[in-house]
């Protein structure tokens, strides 16, 4: 039997998730999808659209869309529901699950890879990150769960950028970006968002693409004065011109907001010493593992032709070999790790010192 697509929507209170939600499960999209809600949230969607006094916890909605809240545990709302679609009680395509406006959607993510049975039955396609841009700066100087919530995404979204000046919505998407360059970022409407940005993004497929915000690697190749480019690919000064009132006192370093989450990239021609990089990547995942939110690496190995893909979710690193270098491919290796307060010069030095 194929597996159960899997889609953790995260994102800070207000940020339209259930907006979102509610639209995914009441409109005639043709897909059949699970919503699993976790059951503290502020504004439960029961209140609104649901009939909620089934013993069960499942509720079936008119477009063939089924909502369950957890009031257990994760694992069993989840063995639960591939039991009643074996069976053929449910039917449904794929599973959303909504983690409320706090949570860290990091160990909902290991639960796909730590748990078997889990595992057998399910596939993680990504995580969704909704921001709300009127009170994003805020959020993220305030609350580190909105900052994790940011460096865990395969996809942003950010909405009510209506009530954002564009200044403050493009200064955003460049905080965003260095904290997590992985994630493409898209401004979205009022849960106005097409099924196809929301699903089968494949975020945790080990594949051979890496992506990066390509500015980011732009900015990251000059000096710190020197000038990036931003979205729109105008000349911008990093610094210089992101201009919020609570970092003034700030002005004219290169990232004007020093976030804790935050991300760096690794490249080299040259190629790794597979033992000495497994022993490296073993010691810093063990010591760092916690504040390792996210990190991916397309590699160049001693002794393969092929690309060797590797990823990771806190302690939990996976790899896999890739496609072969074309012919006449650079082979570089490009690593991004995405964290929390990550000591930069370590990682940086020890993987120099796993090249051959």
């Amino acid at each position: 039997m194929s597996l159960i697509p899997v889609t953790i929507l995260t994102g800070f209170l207000g940020s339209g998730k259930t907006t979102l939600l509610k639209r995914v499960l009441t409109e005639a999209h043709g897909q059949k999808i699970a919503v699993i809600e976790n059951e503290f949230g502020e504004e439960n969607i029961d209140n609104e659209i649901l009939v909620n006094d089934t013993q069960e916890n499942i509720i079936q909605m008119n477009n063939g869309c089924i909502c369950c809240s957890i009031r257990e545990d994760l694992r069993d709302t989840l063995q639960t529901l591939a039991e009643k679609k074996r069976k053929g009680e449910l039917v449904f395509d794929r599973v959303v699950i909504e983690t409320t406006g706090l949570a860290d959607p990091g160990p909902v993510a290991q639960t796909f890879f730590m748990d078997e049975e889990i595992a057998e039955q399910y596939l993680l396609d990504s995580i969704l990150t909704l921001v709300d841009a009127k009170h994003a700066d805020a959020q993220l100087n305030d609350r580190q769960e909105a900052r994790r919530q940011i460096g865990f995404a395969d996809q942003i979204f950010i909405s009510k950028t209506d009530l954002a000046t564009a200044d403050e919505v493009k200064a955003l998407m460049h905080r965003l970006t260095h904290m997590n360059p992985r994630a493409p970022q898209k401004a979205v409407h009022f849960g106005d968002v097409a099924i196809a940005d929301v699903f089968d993004l494949r975020g945790f497929n080990l594949n051979a693409k890496l992506d990066i915000d390509p500015d980011f690697l732009k900015a990251d190749d000059h000096s710190h004065n020197h000038e990036g480019h931003d979205h729109e690919g105008h000349d911008h000064v990093h610094g210089e011109h992101c201009d919020h009132p609570s970092h003034a006192a700030e002005q004219g370093h290169h990232h004007v907001h020093d976030d804790d989450v935050k991300s760096f990239v690794f490249r080299s021609d040259k190629a790794f010493s597979p033992a000495k990089l497994e022993d490296f990547l073993g010691a810093i995942v063990n010591i760092y593992g916690p504040r390792m939110l996210r990190y991916k690496g397309v590699l160049n190995m001693e002794g393969t032709e092929r690309k060797v893909i590797f990823q990771g979710v806190h302690q939990l690193m996976g790899s896999d070999l890739g496609p072969a270098w074309a012919d006449g491919e650079t082979k570089t290796s490009k690593m991004v790790f995405i964290g929390i307060d990550l000591p930069k010069d370590i990682f940086m030095q020890g993987l120099e010192q796993c090249l051959v």
